[in-house]
């Protein structure tokens, strides 16, 4: 297997022996052992019950403030592991998958029936699609743009993305 794919015992303890490794790791789910970024997507949820919560204003503000640290987490955790972009590295997931999900927040978006219970989940699967079929741009900025910025930005894309066809799906239900 490749590097970007295994950890082995002194990357996995590279990794998890600083709070930027923890982090980018996304809390231990991109320890999975396969599919590692859909393992990241899933756990994003668990705080996005709390995000969701927000205001409009304060939602994106975590989001940007989410990204800037990911970017220097995602650096700092490369360089410990030897690899730029390793599969372990998932919080460009959580970042994208809450991005993905900001439409849900906006009630003007919502139909007269407000979140559906699907909604979360058409979410998920749209953004798990742009982020592995990596359309233009998103696949243009994975080859070429690296380090921490590298992995968080082609999710943000994908992120962006998913939201504006979720946003777009949702809004045309009301």
């Amino acid at each position: 297997m490749s590097a970007k794919k295994t950890l082995s015992r002194d990357q996995r303890r590279a990794l998890l022996a600083t709070p930027a490794g923890w982090l980018a790791c996304g809390f231990g789910s991109g320890l999975a052992p396969i599919a590692q970024g859909t393992f990241g997507s899933v756990a994003a949820f668990i705080p996005w019950l709390a995000l969701r919560q927000l205001p409009l204003w304060l939602y994106i503000a975590v989001l940007a403030i989410g990204f800037a640290i990911g970017v220097g987490a995602c650096t700092i955790a490369g360089r410990a592991l030897g690899v730029d972009d390793h599969r372990s590295l998932v919080w460009d997931e959580f970042i994208g998958q809450w991005i993905a999900l900001l439409p849900l927040g906006i009630a003007t978006l919502l139909p007269p029936t407000g979140l559906a219970w699907w909604m979360p989940l058409a979410a998920f699967a749209l953004f798990r699609l742009f982020d592995v079929w990596k359309p233009w741009p998103i696949r243009w900025l994975d080859r070429r743009v690296k380090g921490g910025f590298g992995v968080m930005i082609d999710d943000v894309i994908a992120g962006v993305f998913a939201a504006v066809v979720l946003g777009v799906g949702v809004w045309g239900l009301g």
